[in-house]
């Protein structure tokens, strides 16, 4: 998540390549934390760190697609 989150900044091409890039992370991720979570020996830091960047990952998909959707009035 080295990319400049300033959404304002980027279109809407560039905002759907990172958006897929983002939720593609955040599965690997969540996969990761289940894996690490099977282990008896689980490192609770790691597991930790890992559940905090899929938060943040979240966090910015969300945004990102609320920039992507338009504002309709019903």
């Amino acid at each position: 998540m080295n990319a400049p989150t300033d959404l304002s900044m980027k279109n809407d091409d560039v905002l759907r390549v990172e958006l897929e890039v983002f939720r593609r992370e955040h599965r690997d991720l969540d996969e990761a934390i289940a894996a690490l979570g099977e282990r008896a020996t689980a490192d609770q830091l790691t597991m930790q760190r890992l559940k905090k960047r899929k938060l943040r990952l979240k966090d910015l998909i969300a945004q990102i697609e609320d920039r992507l959707t338009p504002d309709i009035i019903a």
